[in-house]
């Protein structure tokens, strides 16, 4: 296959749909997709950010003025969250990462950076000195909870400890990353989801199946979590523990694929018979897999490249939606246990796979904005 051409075959095909997809969607939050069209959430829902993420995404590389031009849009409705409070939890990371911080990044908007700060010291705030945690969602019954998804949201502090020269946003995601790295991933580098703590000793006191099958299977997307979280948290420190947690969690992805190399929505199911599979958690693991490319040289650098885009091609080949669809790659898995979105296209799956294909394109990632390129 010729590498170059397939990726500026997906690529496009990628920005065609997305162009077609803002004609209706303008500067909405879609989330899952039902019958072809995007469900739209309010702007406080955890996926809020992946929308604009895209948009921002084809402007870094087409300069296309209508995408910049709905991401900024959508990044203006997101004040009301700030001002609301409530409704601002562990997923901030998610949330202005891809629109405060990429605006930031591509035009040097300052009215962006503030956003984007004041946003890190709420989501520092979270932090539970005991426990060594950012507390996940907000009901008094999760007060000391704690997710494998937040690893993604680290990078927003490590960006702000950059600009403002103030290492405790840093200690903070440092210490967080540190703890997942113990306490979420297994010794066979599977990895919980979800890990409660006391929150007045901090002490651990059990784990949840969350959003995977049970307490002690192996959610998918959880998985690649731990991968891609992992790999940024050591290319913001250069620590050489989380970049052996995330070695060790991609070891364990890789391992147990199917043969298309798109996984089931959980690695441990006691039957796959009929279950479903999660794109948008093999497009989250390439685009990881790209970034523990980087931080390599030689063999190892050039398989964790060659595994990433074997994900990549096979979603291309086997998952992309067609014209009738307003979503990118079919197949997504939200929330089994809650039956939500599954087996429907996600946004953030579609976010994941073009970002990765960004990567190979010279781009990096607004995860990486700040990092040390360890």
């Amino acid at each position: 296959m010729d590498t170059e051409k397939w990726i500026e075959d997906a690529w496009g095909h990628g920005v065609d749909k997305i162009k077609r997809t803002s004609r209706r969607v303008g500067a909405g939050f879609p989330h899952g997709s039902t019958e072809g069209q995007f469900q739209l959430m309010s702007p406080h829902y955890w996926t809020a950010g992946f929308w604009p993420g895209l948009l921002w995404l084809v402007y870094q590389e087409e300069q296309d003025e209508q995408a910049r031009r709905l991401a900024e849009s959508c990044e203006e409705k997101l004040d009301a969250v700030i001002e609301a409070y409530e409704p601002l939890d562990h997923d901030m990371g998610f949330m202005w990462t891809l629109t405060s911080i990429a605006n930031w990044y591509l035009t040097g908007s300052e009215v962006s950076k503030r956003r984007a700060l004041k946003i890190a010291s709420h989501l520092a705030g979270r932090f539970n000195i005991k426990g060594n945690f950012i507390r996940a969602w907000n009901s008094p019954e999760r007060i000391g909870w704690a997710i494998i998804d937040c690893m993604m949201n680290l990078p927003l502090l490590y960006w702000a400890s950059q600009q403002t020269g103030d290492p405790r946003f840093k200690h903070i995601a440092e210490a967080h990353a540190e703890m997942a790295a113990k306490q979420f991933i297994r010794a066979d580098g599977s990895a919980y989801h979800l890990v409660c703590f006391d929150p007045e000793t901090g002490e651990r006191v059990g784990a949840l199946g969350g959003q995977g099958y049970a307490e002690e299977s192996a959610w998918a997307r959880g998985s690649a979590w731990a991968i891609y979280g992992s790999v940024l948290s050591y290319r913001h420190t250069g620590r050489a523990d989380l970049l052996a947690a995330a070695e060790h969690a991609a070891a364990f992805f890789l391992a147990h694929l199917p043969e298309d190399k798109v996984p089931y929505w959980d690695f441990r199911l006691p039957s796959f018979e009929e279950a479903s599979r999660d794109t948008s958690a093999a497009a989250i693991a390439a685009s990881g897999l790209l970034d523990l490319a980087e931080v390599f040289e030689g063999d190892q650098a050039l398989f964790y490249k060659e595994q990433a885009c074997t994900i990549l091609q096979s979603l291309t080949t086997n998952y992309l939606a067609d014209d009738s669809e307003e979503a990118i790659l079919l197949a997504g898995t939200g929330n089994v246990p809650m039956n939500q979105n599954v087996n429907k296209p996600l946004i953030y799956g579609d976010y994941y796979y073009m970002e990765a294909l960004a990567k190979l394109k010279g781009h990096s990632s607004f995860w990486e904005r700040g990092a040390s390129q360890a």
